[in-house]
């Protein structure tokens, strides 16, 4: 059996500020979503004409009308909306680390940054708006040249 990671889903009372975080910092781009009875964001790393490249789905609650989030998804309590729940992050691998690092700068963010050089990589971790932590994989040697 062959498995991929499709997407990851964030539920959040804030859908404007998470789908700011991750164009604003990640780079992706909003993108076609099908007609659900809820309010969200399919946030795509690509051509918007694949699915496939919805990465991120944002799930907006909405409190004063929960009934076609709670019939698709399940009822959640809001408090459970804090961080990454039972999951501790999500990561993506990428390349560019010079030029996130400083556009991470730009926009006020100071991430955590770890090496693993079994792995041969660089990692830097950070936070969305709902607490959830996301991590950035990318080649040790990248943080090697910076280092030089």
């Amino acid at each position: 059996m062959g498995l991929t990671l499709n997407h990851f889903s964030i539920r959040t009372l804030d859908i404007d500020a998470t789908r700011d975080f991750y164009e604003r910092v990640l780079g992706l781009s909003v993108g076609p979503r099908p007609p659900f009875d809820f309010p969200g964001y399919w946030m795509y790393r690509g051509d918007h004409a694949d699915y496939v490249n919805a990465v991120v789905h944002i799930i907006g609650m909405d409190r004063n009308d929960a009934a076609g989030l709670r019939k698709y998804l399940g009822d959640r309590d809001e408090s459970s909306l804090r961080g990454s729940g039972a999951v501790d992050h999500v990561a993506f691998f990428a390349t560019g680390l010079a030029d996130m690092l400083a556009h991470l700068r730009t926009q006020g963010i100071e991430p955590r940054q770890r090496t693993v050089p079994a792995l041969g990589l660089h990692q830097l971790f950070l936070e969305d708006p709902s607490g959830v932590v996301v991590e950035l994989n990318y080649p040790a040697s990248e943080q090697a040249t910076q280092s030089a």
